[in-house]
């Protein structure tokens, strides 16, 4: 899929971006709990939960002209643009994380307006309200959003419940891509040093929302529906094998809403790069096979892969498989062709 020019296009599907100015959610609703932005020297500034110190940013994270330049320097022609996870705000209440989102949604839709060949947007919903998250999603479609980014679970709601299929049939339907990112990491309570939720509680994160989508039908059921999860999908690759032996021995629990066998499902969907090893890498396009895992760096987070599509193009392989993990996976997950960027 994908000779194209002497060097590989490059597509990156997991950047993050925010307003450079948020407005002071606190204030306008009337409650806490939101993102707020304190730009204390020239490009850079301090993310704050209410007084809470959340983490330190650049101005590649709000300035396309930065991030540009360095997309330039990295050798990454297009970046797919989605919020910072932190900024879901699913805890809040649905008409404020609408007004949130829609916020945050024609940021993105602004910018990728402006730089059509450098920039695909994904938009948030609020997904605890499936009405409003429908609503929204329809709006994203008409602002040009090519997909949406939704959180491994919805508070309470794993990405199996019921109440969340129709989102994902609405998204099937509009033909929009769908981004899976860990947030709010479960036990965090139990993790508090050493970065833990980030280490331990994402990768534990994206392979609950796998699990949840293979057990509850929802691939079986939504066939055409184009779902990516982050960080190489995290733990589930890895144990895949103990998921599928516990599927055969315990099937009165497991294949209790869908009896296909999880390894079935390899393929299915896609899976970013983002695993920082080469063998695991290899492993995942072992798995799930090169058209289905994209390049995809967390930039511009220190946690990502710091020299964009290192990675892969260390891999010892030809020069078409790893064409396909640097643009064609992702544009296949986006359903664009090629000629829109070159």
């Amino acid at each position: 899929m994908c000779e194209v020019t002497s060097r590989n296009f490059s597509v990156d599907i997991h950047t993050h971006i925010l307003p450079k100015d948020i407005p002071n959610f606190r204030e306008r609703f009337g409650y806490g709990g939101f993102i707020r932005l304190e730009h204390h020297m020239p490009s850079c500034a301090r993310m704050f939960k209410d007084d809470h110190f959340f983490r330190e940013v650049e101005s590649n994270c709000w300035d396309p002209a930065t991030r540009i330049s360095e997309c330039a320097t990295q050798h990454i022609d297009v970046q797919v643009l989605s919020t910072v996870p932190v900024m879901f705000s699913y805890w809040a209440k649905p008409k404020d994380t609408l007004e949130v989102a829609i916020f945050l949604n024609d940021h993105i839709a602004e910018i990728c307006a402006k730089h059509p060949k450098r920039f695909v947007g994904l938009g948030t919903l609020p997904m605890q309200s499936p009405d409003l998250a429908i609503q929204e999603l329809r709006r994203c479609k008409e602002i040009g959003l090519k997909g949406i980014q939704i959180g491994t679970h919805i508070n309470d709601w794993n990405l199996d419940a019921p109440e969340l299929f129709p989102v994902f049939e609405a998204c099937q339907d509009l033909d929009m891509a769908v981004f899976v990112h860990p947030w709010d990491m479960m036990g965090k309570e139990k993790m508090e040093k050493y970065w833990l939720p980030w280490l331990v509680g994402m990768p534990a994160e994206s392979s609950l929302a796998i699990c949840s989508l293979i057990f509850g039908g929802v691939f079986e059921r939504l066939p055409n529906l184009r779902f990516a999860f982050a960080h190489g999908g995290g733990s589930f690759p890895a144990t895949l094998a103990r998921i599928k032996h516990g599927f055969d021995v315990r099937p009165d629990l497991c294949a209790i809403d869908n009896k296909v066998s999880p390894e079935k499902y390899m393929g299915k969907f896609w899976l970013d790069s983002l695993v920082h090893d080469p063998k695991m890498l290899d492993y995942i396009v072992s798995l799930v096979g090169e058209n289905r895992v994209a390049l995809g760096t967390d930039y511009p987070f220190p946690l990502g892969e710091l020299e964009p599509g290192k990675l892969i193009n260390s891999m010892p392989w030809s020069q078409e498989r790893k064409g396909n993990l640097l643009h064609g996976a992702a544009l296949e997950w986006l359903n664009l062709d090629l000629a829109k960027f070159i």
